[in-house]
């Protein structure tokens, strides 16, 4: 997809920080991890009193079939950050913080207006891969790396980008987790009302309510997300003898044509289609295991809302999910790709439908104490704090709505 056309640089920020998105924009019509962790990263600044600013509309991600294209966008971005540089000099913004940065969609903006403006300049998941330094990504990979070098602090959603990142710090910066998050009050009502939400589900779908209800929520389009399903397809179809099950699927997507001829042969699954937030956490809520093979996945915040709402997990054993879930406590974790274990680690947990209600009290705990908007606003604070970075003295407002 090509990049976004730039915005013109507006005449003074209203705001404290500026916050940039080169991947994904936070109101991206089409629904994904990274739209809604830009949401929640403005909102969480919002509730700390700080004033994010969307510096700026254009993105930079450019695909395999457009990799020609770079050098025109990085020209085009020296020319949209020398307009920030020139509008902001009288009256800077705290910082600038740019989420997502990385080979295919580096920050061509935030490394430039902050040395400009010296003001502090934060990343939130950036990542690094030397390979790509040669070969057709080469100079945007050059312009990722770059900004890493420029960082202040990296804060990292994703623990596989850590070891990467490390050498390319320069001093006096730091790298450190900074675990995915999402405002868990909603996936906690929704729990309370699990009864008559499964009864109603129950009734709609023509589902077994004594069945055990399996979970799946995601985009269907090729690549990961696809072999995922095929994956799950597969397990499911080693099952043999188990407890009676129903697969409840959530999401659409342009491969799904393919998810459902995978998922054919089964006659125990629901389609369920695209559902609404609401609709999403209350599914959660009534269910009573949420599976995901999660190939190659970053981290997943299907996976976060099932276990804000009590939902235990079975999932592909990846660096990024597991920093989600407390591992053997509020999820099963298998090889990843390995649909025989797969099977055997969900007909286990059919059997067993006691550690299936201990592991969705888990989720429920270690979401509270690790994954809530509050504490994650609360260390955000701090850590632009430490930068010399305050909040507004104004009440800002909402800055971009969930």
């Amino acid at each position: 997809m090509p990049p976004t056309p730039a915005s013109t640089a507006p005449t003074q920020p209203e705001g404290r920080i500026a916050f940039h998105t080169p991947l994904k924009l936070p109101d991206d019509p089409r629904p994904s991890g990274d739209r809604r962790m830009a949401r929640l990263l403005m909102q969480a600044l919002s509730a700390r009193g700080f004033d994010p600013v969307l510096a700026s509309r254009s993105t930079t991600r450019l695909g395999a079939q457009a990799t020609d294209r770079q050098a025109a966008v990085i020209a085009a971005a020296v020319r949209e950050a020398d307009a920030l540089i020139a509008a902001w000099r009288d009256h800077p913004p705290g910082a600038w913080i740019t989420y997502h940065s990385y080979y295919k969609a580096p920050d061509l903006l935030g490394p430039r207006v902050s040395a400009a403006l010296d003001i502090p300049y934060i990343l939130i998941e950036a990542s690094h891969a030397t390979k790509r330094l040669m070969g057709p990504y080469q100079p945007y990979a050059t312009q990722a790396e770059a900004a890493i070098r420029h960082a202040d602090l990296i804060l990292q959603p994703n623990p596989e980008d850590i070891g990467a990142v490390e050498p390319l710090l320069k001093a006096g910066a730091q790298q450190l987790m900074f675990p995915a998050f999402l405002d868990i009050a909603p996936y906690a009502q929704a729990r309370q009302g699990r009864g008559a939400t499964r009864a109603a589900l129950a009734q709609a779908h023509a589902i077994n309510p004594d069945s055990c209800w399996l979970i799946a929520a995601a985009m269907m389009r090729s690549g990961s997300k696809q072999s995922s399903y095929a994956l799950l397809a597969d397990a499911l179809s080693r099952l043999g003898t188990a407890p009676e099950w129903t697969l409840l699927v959530a999401g659409d997507g342009p491969a799904e044509a393919a998810v459902r001829t995978a998922l054919g042969p089964h006659a125990s699954v629901k389609f369920l289609g695209r559902l609404e937030a609401d609709a999403l956490a209350a599914l959660y809520a009534a269910g009573d295991l949420f599976v995901w093979p999660a190939l190659k996945e970053a981290y997943g915040f299907a996976l976060l809302e099932a276990q804000a709402a009590g939902l235990p997990a079975l999932i592909g054993d990846r660096p990024g999910p597991r920093s989600l879930v407390a591992p053997g406590e509020s999820a099963a974790l298998v090889p990843e790709g390995d649909a025989a274990a797969f099977a055997t680690a969900l007909g286990g947990l059919l059997h067993d439908s006691w550690k299936r209600a201990e592991m969705g009290v888990a989720a429920q705990a270690n979401c509270a104490a690790h994954h809530d908007l509050g504490p994650a606003a609360a260390r955000l604070h701090a850590l632009l704090g430490g930068l010399g970075v305050a909040p507004s003295e104004v009440s800002p407002p909402s800055a971009v709505s969930k």
